[in-house]
């Protein structure tokens, strides 16, 4: 396994093509999907054909700093899901998104929390990240709660994309959190 990053129980890598039944089985899950698709599954073939083959290419633009990253337990090695820092498709690269998506077997149990604070020490001390943005449904209080606890602050409400109108919530818009390099700094 080539990890990209590890913390005390997690350990980070690059996805590869031989993951993709990992994804489909992350995304089949309705609670997991809940405030993303309203529970609806993401389909097989969009997950081999586009999404994982965007995720590889990612990893290249980026030279392998950015993307999106598997996470699995470093006791057993379990895949639990994964973390995203990477900008936005023509955005600056000291802007960077940060985000997850777990299984439901590993809700509750701080990873990710402890994920996205070793995503945003990598981003802040060795990346040269400026800005770090997460967004979620207003109603999503998990993730929420999660951008809290590292300091993230409140920015912005959003609209609803149109393509998200189905999802329990989405009445009530989305919610945009940021932590600058010098607010992390002074946690």
């Amino acid at each position: 396994m080539d990890t990209y990053l590890e913390t005390e129980r997690l350990a980070l890598r690059h996805f590869t093509a031989d993951d993709a039944d990992l994804l489909i089985e992350l995304d089949s899950d309705p609670a997991v999907m809940r405030y993303l698709t309203g529970g609806e599954p993401t389909p097989p073939e969009v997950v081999r054909e586009s999404y994982l083959p965007n995720i590889i290419a990612g990893y290249e633009k980026w030279h392998g700093q950015l993307g999106l990253f598997a996470a699995q337990e470093k006791d057993g090695g379990a895949f639990i899901g994964w973390f995203i820092l990477r900008p936005e498709r023509e955005g600056p690269l000291d802007e960077v998104e940060l985000g997850y998506r777990l299984r439901r077997a590993a809700w509750g149990k701080g990873y990710a929390t402890e994920g996205s604070r070793a995503l945003l020490d990598r981003a802040f001390t060795e990346l040269g990240v400026r800005m770090v943005w997460a967004e979620t449904m207003s109603v999503n209080h998990g993730s929420r709660n999660i951008m809290e606890k590292l300091r993230m602050r409140l920015a912005d409400t959003i609209p609803t994309p149109p393509d998200m109108a189905m999802v329990e919530g989405a009445e009530h818009g989305g919610v945009r959190y940021e932590i600058t390099k010098e607010q992390w700094e002074q946690r």
